[in-house]
């Protein structure tokens, strides 16, 4: 076995994972049964993720073959072998300071500002009983989920296994469905005027150069 294991750390694993998921329920706060299911989803990548990265290095092991004719004489049971995309394009430097990395560190933060950002928005929204509209709402329709998507995406850029790989596809088409199943809530809530803030506003990819149509408006299901 490795003199550096860097695994077994089921800590890590356990505190990480926390940290993650209550930071992410901090900014969203759910409150229906798509909020939850958003959450979920979210919450069983992360904890999938970091079993991974401290606890056991599952990928590691059924890619071990493969993984030491690509790498002869590296130590794959080292915590940094972990960062798969730095060893397999050949970064021979500190996997943390590499572009992928820093890339992913990016992604996330982003993702983490876009779900703040986002709540602050349908908060003050949901008080006044309005349409959320303003604000990031005013570039896209479901902005919480594009940054639950974002974080995912950056910490597959970090740290990939198997089974993340394998989620995140999934995870898209879920929260596709669940966005499907608010708008029929709240287009049967709001009637015309979310119909044409629809009309107006993309749901993951943000339309800059022109402005939704009103600014008021509230929904208790938008965006999560």
């Amino acid at each position: 076995m490795s003199t550096d294991y860097g695994y077994d750390l089921w800590g890590l694993v356990i505190i990480n994972s926390a940290v993650f998921i209550i930071f992410a329920f901090s900014f969203v706060r759910p409150r229906t049964k798509l909020d939850w299911r958003a959450l979920g989803g979210f919450s069983a990548f992360i904890v999938a993720l970091f079993t991974e990265m401290y606890g056991f290095p599952l990928t590691i092991y059924l890619l071990s073959g493969w993984l030491g004719n690509r790498m002869p004489g590296g130590d794959l049971l080292n915590h940094n072998s972990g960062h798969l995309w730095q060893d397999l394009t050949g970064w021979q430097g500190d996997p943390h300071l590499s572009p992928l990395h820093i890339l992913s560190n990016v992604l996330i933060a982003a993702g983490f500002i876009l779900l703040y950002v986002s709540w602050q928005v349908l908060f003050a929204a949901q008080r006044d009983h309005r349409l959320a509209v303003t604000g990031v709402y005013a570039r896209l329709r479901h902005p919480q989920y594009l940054g639950f998507l974002t974080i995912m995406a950056g910490f597959l850029l970090q740290w990939p296994t198997l089974l993340t790989l394998l989620m995140f596809p999934v995870l898209v088409i879920v929260y596709l469905r669940l966005d499907r199943k608010e708008e029929r809530m709240v287009e049967a809530e709001f009637g015309d005027e979310y119909a044409a803030y629809r009309r107006q506003v993309l749901g993951f990819v943000p339309r800059f150069g022109r402005r939704t149509a009103g600014s008021r408006g509230r929904t208790p299901q938008e965006g999560l």
